[in-house]
């Protein structure tokens, strides 16, 4: 300009296309980083969707009315490294309708013997019947299907109580899920809340205690009416009289579904049918509550006594 080769005018102008340029350039570098990025995740995502299912698929399907609940485990040996054994050689039969306990110090195999009723792992000898049928056989979305299951850590979703309770169940009506709420003694805790079932809690339930969290889980279960319920630990955070009022109801003699509950706690076990105790991966003892307290006492050390109205001296422990 000073030299009188390029106008004022033309210097304006050069200046605002660089301007311009600057932005679309500027974007499609972003725009290629961004690229690269999400390349990367879809090849993981990729990796995930081409491996080979270490539990290959049945082909079988359950009928509409759903499994009887006739549970057979049949000399099953299983090990994560399979030359080292969790559960060595293990038998256990339960009725259709039955209500079992499990019970054992921490270690013993109990959650892991129940893993294999819903197919999570294999064993690595043996074999698990449903119904007189090796769950092999069956597709496993099918076989799941007849399952409900409440863990010991609580899953909770980022979404409204009454959808969290629904989350198996997503056609249930509200009362149908008041119901289960109300099985599961969490139904006034609910009603005290401003928005009531429709109260948003958040990621990892962060509004609830954990003893509420698990009643949200186990009124889930009892909604999807599922043939088989397997709760593990399923009140570890609850309180013992409310306990005793969840198990109650869980073990009601009436109800035709299977029932297998592992705790460790005196007060869920004594409405179950029948004890099977756990020790170092083997079933050493099994029968009713009262008969296997009276032949052998030491068995009940591995359970927690806090209940003392329902504990007491005089009962051996």
């Amino acid at each position: 300009v000073l030299s009188g080769l390029l106008t004022i005018g033309d210097l304006v102008v050069f200046i605002s296309y660089v301007t311009a340029l600057y932005g679309p350039v500027n974007s499609i570098t972003q725009s290629w980083g961004l690229l690269h990025e999400a390349k990367a995740g879809l090849d993981r995502v990729f990796q995930i969707l081409n491996v080979n299912h270490d539990l290959p698929d049945g082909q079988a399907l359950f009928p509409a009315r759903g499994a009887a609940g006739d549970i057979s485990i049949q000399g099953v040996v299983f090990g994560y490294p399979q030359d080292r054994p969790i559960l060595k050689n293990i038998s256990l039969q339960i009725k259709a309708g039955e209500k079992v306990a499990i019970v054992g110090a921490s270690g013993a195999g109990k959650s892991t013997l129940i893993s294999l009723i819903p197919r999570f792992c294999d064993p690595s000898v043996g074999s698990v019947l449903l119904d007189g049928v090796d769950i092999r056989t069956y597709r496993l979305d099918s076989l799941r299907r007849q399952i409900a299951m409440v863990l010991q850590n609580p899953v909770v979703f980022p979404l409204s109580i009454g959808e969290n309770i629904s989350y198996g169940c997503p056609d249930a009506t509200p009362p149908e899920i008041v119901s289960a709420a109300r099985i599961a003694c969490i139904h006034d805790v609910i009603e005290r809340l401003p928005d009531g079932y429709g109260t948003f809690i958040g990621e990892g339930g962060y509004a609830l205690s954990e003893g509420e969290k698990q009643r949200i889980t186990i009124a889930r279960a009892i909604l999807r009416d599922a043939p088989i319920l397997i709760l593990d630990e399923p009140t570890s955070s609850v309180d013992v009289q409310t306990e005793e009022r969840i198990m109650e109801s869980l073990l009601e003699p009436s109800s035709d579904k299977t029932v297998i509950v592992i705790t460790h706690r005196l007060s869920a076990v004594r409405h179950a049918d029948r004890i099977v105790v756990m020790e170092g991966g083997r079933i050493i003892a099994e029968d009713t509550c009262d008969r296997l307290l009276a032949a052998s006492p030491h068995i009940a050390t591995g359970l927690r006594t806090e209940d003392s109205d329902i504990v007491s001296p005089g009962n051996g422990l």
